[in-house]
């Protein structure tokens, strides 16, 4: 059985793969809390219609332009932007506040653990509903 092609577990699969983007980018912001001239990114809200359309075929590569660069992988195709919305900053330029990176990660963390409980009971559901349970 492919959960996938139910509309229900598509659509949280896709939540959980926006909310692990997600916590990428927060990583990342955190990580760089002292590098000069950084602004915090966040990833674009995931929009109710993109949200229940499920994931698209797409493939972003990343090319290298010289064979010494590490390779990263592959790139999200949630698209982050930059917190334009500075209201401190320090004397090298950086504009990453702390406190608000570790709210937002805890945020994700916990509709991730919504979501993944929704699957859950779900799953239930349908076993409970073929008998096997």
């Amino acid at each position: 059985m492919n959960l996938e092609k139910i509309p229900l577990f598509a659509a949280l699969t896709e939540k959980m793969k926006w909310l692990t983007a997600r916590q990428k980018v927060l990583a990342q912001n955190i990580a760089n809390s002292d590098t000069p001239n950084y602004r915090a990114r966040d990833l674009k809200p995931l929009k109710f219609r993109e949200f229940i359309q499920g994931p698209q075929e797409e493939n972003v590569h990343i090319s290298r332009t010289n064979t010494r660069h590490i390779f990263v992988g592959e790139a999200s195709r949630y698209e982050s932007q930059i917190d334009r919305n500075v209201t401190e900053m320090t004397p090298t330029g950086n504009a990453v506040m702390l406190e608000e990176e570790m709210m937002k990660v805890a945020d994700t963390q916990i509709q991730y653990e919504l979501t993944t409980s929704l699957y859950k009971k779900n799953l239930g559901l349908i076993k409970t509903a073929l008998g096997r349970r």
